[in-house]
């Protein structure tokens, strides 16, 4: 089975967010986990599609998408459709 890469650039298009956002949310532990060879970073597509079924919610009175303690996103960081 052939494993998708996605870089910062594919990942920051596919959610209407800047790569500057993935930057920091790779600082602040948020998004899923990602694969950094030689300085390349890269996401594999089986990890992106785990954290969005991570971050699927039943209400928008709650999110259940992982988020470190102490770190609190904004509305403007994600994109609707990731809500």
């Amino acid at each position: 089975m052939e494993v998708r890469h996605f870089t910062q650039q594919q990942l920051a298009k596919r959610w209407s967010v800047s790569g500057a956002t993935l930057e920091r949310w790779r600082c602040e532990g948020i998004g899923p986990v990602f694969l950094k060879l030689r300085g390349r970073v890269l996401y594999r597509q089986c990890d992106i599609e785990q954290y969005e079924e991570s971050c699927l919610s039943a209400s928008t009175r709650r999110n259940v998408c992982h988020v470190p303690s102490g770190v609190e996103p904004t509305s403007h960081e994600f994109g609707s459709d990731l809500r």
